[in-house]
């Protein structure tokens, strides 16, 4: 599909909704065409990616922090 800047500037959401399902976009102006309008790949993201590779026990986030953790987090040297 081949449009105008104008109707480009009118019908933007629609052009988007086009190209986002597949559709070859492209915006001219006059009739030369300029642009393309494309669709950017999304990353998936999977949950529990690293699930039965991190082994051990990790830290009780409910249990209080040493002195020295402690003042490494407050920024103390």
């Amino acid at each position: 599909m081949q449009v105008t800047i104008h109707a480009a500037k009118t019908n933007l959401s629609k052009l988007i909704d086009a190209a986002l399902s597949g559709e070859e976009v492209v915006i001219a102006k006059g009739r030369k065409p300029v642009v393309k309008i494309i669709p950017i790949v999304q990353p998936s993201f999977k949950v529990g990616l690293l699930k039965g590779q991190v082994v051990g026990r990790g830290p009780d986030f409910f249990e209080p922090m040493d002195e020295g953790e402690l003042a490494s987090w407050e920024g103390a040297e």
